[in-house]
């Protein structure tokens, strides 16, 4: 048997000073779309706003259901909606934030799974690495520069050709 170790590359930032104007402004429309998240029953917030290479923003939040299965996060939101209007218009970088009064969310929360599978196919379809800025309750920010540090494993489309 043999053993593999991987490891990931992020940064953190303690506030928005080390930002870019861009990626501030890529938060912000994050915040904004948190406000209006539909989380009647988790009391989990979360925003999202993706900037597609054409510099167009786009805004998703995680909505809920009564039937959980049929929610959806905030991140499929933004970048289906993203994709819908402006195919084919890479995804440059996302932004996604969350908050809830139930507990301090004292780390930036990170994608779930689904999500990170869909970031990884709109990499892979541009061919160019995603810039993703995450954001908690607190003024700790990771940026993480494409995918693969978030997915290291992941599934690629080209595994389903023989």
């Amino acid at each position: 048997m043999i053993t593999h170790t991987l490891s990931i590359a992020y940064s953190e930032v303690t506030g928005t000073d080390q930002l870019s104007a861009e990626d501030k402004t890529l938060l912000e429309e994050a915040w904004t779309a948190c406000e209006s998240a539909y989380a009647p029953y988790s009391k989990f917030h979360v925003g999202a706003a993706v900037r597609l290479a054409n510099n167009l923003t786009f805004k998703g939040n995680n909505q809920e259901n009564a039937a959980y299965p049929s929610g959806i996060c905030a991140e499929r939101v933004a970048v289906f909606s993203a994709s819908a209007l402006h195919p084919g218009i890479p995804v440059k970088s996302i932004a996604v934030v969350a908050k809830t009064d139930i507990f301090n969310l004292s780390v930036p929360v990170t994608p779930c799974g689904a999500c990170r599978q869909v970031i990884a196919e709109y990499e892979m379809l541009s061919g160019q690495p995603i810039r993703i800025l995450l954001q908690g309750n607190s003024d700790i920010i990771w940026i993480i520069d494409g995918i693969a540090n978030l997915l290291p494993l992941m599934f690629h489309g080209g595994e389903l050709k023989k």
